[in-house]
């Protein structure tokens, strides 16, 4: 009976052995893991920095004008050819029939 019971916790002594080496093994790789993600979410904020940065460069007003006037030949209209809209009227959408002009 000694012999039997010491055979038992050899094998239930030999079972925990791997079950804590094979936790070590699968804490490590998900540690390496942890390590990968943290490097990429570094990267990626930075990048994300850089990226609001260059937008903040190229939606400049100086840069929009230029290009406005420049490459797409716009320019400012004329003084008759402005009309000022009054920010505090309220807007309605016409009736059923009703012309828009008549607004």
């Amino acid at each position: 009976m000694s012999a039997r019971l010491l055979f038992i916790l050899l094998i239930a002594l030999i079972f925990s052995a791997l079950g804590v080496v094979t936790t070590q093994h699968k804490t490590r790789k998900l540690y390496v893991e942890l390590q990968k993600a943290e490097e990429m979410t570094k990267r990626l904020e930075v990048e994300w920095g850089q990226l609001q940065l260059e937008q903040g460069t190229w939606s400049t007003h100086r840069r929009v004008e230029r290009i406005a006037t420049r490459e797409l030949n716009m320019r400012l209209p004329g003084p008759g050819r402005l009309e000022i809209i009054n920010s505090n009227a309220t807007l309605r959408a016409p009736a059923i029939g009703e012309s828009s002009a008549t607004h």
